[in-house]
């Protein structure tokens, strides 16, 4: 998640300060990922000092006012046009998790397997109900969160698929060594070949 951009796409509306930028991004995220306000403003700084945002006054009680600058909104307009690279995909302990559980004498793979499941679908009924509630009262405003909730659905079910395709191969190794894969897994619950 950029902060950066973040920042910048607000400050793209009007001059906001700090509290005022985690706010709108807490509304529009559903608050999904908070923000730290010390991020805010580390991140405000250094923006400020890429000459993207600068200081605008205050609103009268204190607090500092930031705008974007040209090379900012620029630079929004860049990242907007931009699909996201992921590049080198980031660790996924679940992923890394499993991989070891199913080649480490005495443990049970099947085990984290079906926990993982009950919280993965605990969790995909938690965001669906969340996008139920809020597509039932939708406003203008509500599309963001909408779309963030949408996509905790999509990789809550598509985490709870993954598991169903481990739990599978496991059987499968298990019942024989017609897959070419016998003696891969070592796992407790596998046998050896």
């Amino acid at each position: 998640m950029s902060i950066r951009y973040s920042i910048l796409a607000l400050l793209q509306e009007q001059p906001r300060y700090g509290y005022q930028l985690r706010v709108a991004f807490e509304e529009r995220t559903g608050a999904v990922w908070p923000l730290n306000i010390g991020q805010v403003y580390t991140t405000l700084n250094r923006l400020e000092r890429d000459a993207l945002v600068r200081r605008n006054g205050d609103d009268g009680q204190g607090h500092v006012l930031y705008s974007i600058t040209d090379a900012g909104a620029a630079e929004i307009r860049r990242w907007f046009a931009t699909a996201v690279d992921r590049g080198v995909p980031p660790r996924n302990e679940l992923a890394i998790k499993l991989a070891l559980a199913v080649t480490t004498a005495g443990t049970d793979p099947t085990a984290l397997i079906q926990a993982q499941r009950e919280l993965s679908l605990r969790e995909l009924q938690e965001h669906t109900q969340a996008r139920k509630d809020v597509a039932a009262n939708q406003r203008v405003t509500d599309t963001a969160r909408l779309l963030v909730l949408d996509s905790l659905v999509f990789h809550a079910e598509a985490e709870v698929r993954w598991l169903d395709l481990c739990e599978a191969r496991l059987v499968q190794q298990a019942n024989g060594p017609s897959n070419g894969m016998a003696g891969t897994f070592r796992g407790a619950g596998a046998p050896t070949a």
